[in-house]
């Protein structure tokens, strides 16, 4: 197929140069409308890209086929079968994967590292999640992707389950072993469903871990706003095999989606697939020589360590890891990853990705040079030479041990999440069954599901880092001084 080629730019272009006048939504009418401090903040072309999908950037029954054919050059660029765009970000397409798997009461095996979007399908669907627990490093406190041999036992005591999800690459950049894991799905003539939200830049590079369709995933899904440079919430999800069917995914999706895409994220996914399609290897190149000498930088500075292949690679850990996200552990310096990532936005407007009870994370991509990484580099020296402040007063974490880690699941999510409920004291509520989720974000995968059985050493965890810096934006209360139980 001809990569040069870009539908949607090329459809705005000319919709521009014909100079359609607009009797349809948005209201705003190419800038015309709009508050005129917005438009001198956001700029006329933000809106001058801002119309309607059909109607608009193509005719009102879609005849150009303008988003099938950025589709299926996506899909062509890397060697998936189907891809279909979404401008809901990967949160919608990981809910419209496993309902393409799986049904109401119906069961589906699951990473228990999953992102918050997963567990809100689970509460959405009805399905049943059989938990394929995490791989715990108890030396860094830090959880890598199911095993294998965790599939396996979870479809041995559930032969019943419809398929089954892993995420890979996790936030910190550690990948699953994808390839045992689908022929573990495959011999059962079961689907696999990769969250890959963080490795939208995989399959343009050899020198990077392989990609989900290439390891044989069914369906994975992709954020290109993280690791890619389209805009916020431009998500696409691809499909392979014969496993599950073309109109049954994207009727899935159809559920979820917004009937007003925007046009500008189509833009952005169609933009972002030319330029790794044409120039992907070379930018891919320079990132991973940069990162390369970042990381070794950073490992110089007093009182930091980056977390390479040795610390997230090996038995037990992951199989292979990302270099892209620089994950530095400051526990050396005395302080959390929290109050080192708010030194850093506060006295540097530096703002850093992750943050943990000992780890900060700097995500590199094929848009940085030294002119970005110089200031990341000059700020952590500061930052270390500040150690002695970081470290005053610091507030203990209690993390607990990965067995202490993990709840049981006493009833579906989506029987506690709507079933009666009351607030109880944080600790009165140890036996208790939460009915809602409690998420540290990011990276955004809960401690707390609705339907898992509270815990001292969980509320403990979560008490002690809210005190410390911890964000938790969906408990219902806050302060945590109560969670909402089953009642």
């Amino acid at each position: 197929m001809d990569h040069t080629q870009a539908p949607v730019l090329d459809a705005l272009r000319r919709y521009h140069e014909r100079g359609e006048l607009a009797f349809t939504p948005p209201g705003h009418k190419q800038a015309r409308g709009a508050d005129p401090e917005a438009r001198q903040t956001l700029g006329d072309a933000v809106y001058h890209s801002d119309l309607l999908a059909s109607g608009g950037l193509d005719d009102r029954r879609t005849i150009g086929h303008v988003l099938i054919g950025a589709e299926q050059l996506m899909a062509d660029a890397v060697h998936a079968e189907h891809t279909f765009f979404t401008t809901c970000g990967s949160s919608l397409s990981v809910k419209a994967a496993m309902l393409a798997v799986a049904g109401p009461n119906e069961e589906l095996v699951v990473g228990r590292d999953a992102h918050k979007s997963v567990i809100s399908g689970l509460i959405l669907s009805g399905i049943r999640p059989v938990w394929a627990d995490p791989q715990w490093d108890q030396e860094q406190r830090l959880a890598h992707a199911p095993g294998p041999e965790t599939f396996e036992e979870a479809f041995a005591r559930h032969p019943d389950a419809r398929g089954a999800l892993v995420t890979s690459p996790t936030p910190y950049g550690s990948c699953a072993a994808l390839g045992e894991i689908a022929e573990i799905c495959h011999a059962r003539g079961l689907p696999l469903v990769v969250d890959e939200a963080w490795g939208a830049h995989l399959p343009f590079h050899p020198d990077l871990p392989s990609w989900a369709m290439d390891a044989g995933a069914d369906i994975c899904v992709t954020s290109i706003h993280k690791m890619g440079s389209g805009l916020e919430q431009g998500s696409v999800f691809h499909l392979g095999g014969s496993l599950i069917r073309p109109t049954t995914l994207q009727s899935r999706a159809d559920l979820f989606g917004t009937t007003s895409p925007s046009v500008l994220i189509y833009a952005g996914l169609d933009a972002w697939r030319r330029q790794m399609v044409l120039q992907g290897k070379t930018l891919l190149d320079d990132a991973l020589r940069l990162a390369e000498d970042v990381r070794s930088a950073v490992d110089e500075i007093p009182g930091l360590h980056v977390l390479g292949r040795d610390d997230l690679a090996g038995p037990g850990l992951s199989v292979d890891f990302d270099p892209l996200p620089v994950v530095i552990d400051v526990s050396g310096l005395g302080t959390s990853g929290y109050r080192a990532a708010d030194w850093l936005r506060r006295e540097h407007r530096l703002d850093t990705h992750l943050a943990d009870h000992r780890r900060i994370s700097a995500q590199l991509t094929h848009a940085d040079s030294p002119a970005t990484t110089d200031p990341l580099l000059a700020a952590l020296r500061d930052l270390s030479a500040h150690a002695g402040e970081l470290s005053a007063g610091l507030p203990e974490i209690d993390v607990p041990s990965g067995q202490d880690m993990r709840l049981e699941q006493a009833c579906r999510p989506r029987d506690a999440y709507f079933g009666p409920s009351e607030p109880v004291p944080l600790d009165r509520a140890p036996g208790r069954v939460s009915v809602e989720m409690i998420t540290p974000y990011p990276p955004g995968i809960p401690a707390v599901l609705p339907g898992e059985r509270l815990t001292e050493p969980v509320l403990r965890y979560l008490r002690t880092g809210l005190r410390g810096g911890m964000n938790l934006p969906d408990a219902s209360d806050p302060e945590l001084r109560t969670i909402r139980v089953r009642r």
